[in-house]
């Protein structure tokens, strides 16, 4: 079943401190970085991720969408909020798995559940995020590719029974 993340994107750079501290440098270098972080998280579970940010305060600005690395990129149109963009975005959705959408706008939360839609928190999100990347390095942590083969754990009187075996059918 298809999972899809909406994430209103500054929401979770004001909840996460390290994105948090990092948007005072540079806002432009923290959505870059949540937008790599997401990046990951997508190609190590599968889910379907888009982040919407806003852009509502800008002038003349026009509603754009890009992919980054497997992540859809949303900013609003000039006048329009992330939350009503995320509104409009998991309305059109597909129904063929489940969506969630990361905020802790509780209004926006409301109104994300009567579109049939699940809410996450950001700490909810960072939680999942470290989960997975966590889960995504146990394949590489072996030190010998060979550790994980079945002979490796059997017994010496088993392996010599096996051995048989397999000469027996040359």
């Amino acid at each position: 079943m298809n999972e899809y993340i909406v994430v209103d994107g500054y929401n979770v750079i004001y909840a996460w401190a390290d994105l948090s501290q990092l948007k005072e440098e540079s806002l432009e270098h923290a959505r870059d970085r949540l937008v790599d972080i997401l990046a990951d998280y997508a190609g190590f579970s599968g889910d379907r991720v888009i982040v919407v940010f806003d852009a509502h305060r800008s002038r003349h600005s026009e509603e754009s969408h890009l992919d980054v690395n497997g992540v859809q990129v949303f900013y609003t149109r000039e006048d329009e909020t992330a939350d009503s963009l995320i509104e409009r975005l998991v309305g059109e959705m597909p129904r063929d798995g489940y969506i969630r959408v990361v905020t802790s706008d509780w209004d926006e939360q409301r109104i994300i559940f009567g579109r049939g839609a699940y809410r996450m928190t950001p700490k909810e999100l960072r939680k999942r995020v470290q989960q997975v990347k966590t889960e995504g390095k146990e394949p590489f942590s072996q030190r010998n590719p060979t550790e994980g083969y079945l002979e490796n754990r059997l017994t010496g009187r088993v392996r010599e029974i096996f051995e048989q075996w397999r000469r027996k059918k040359e």
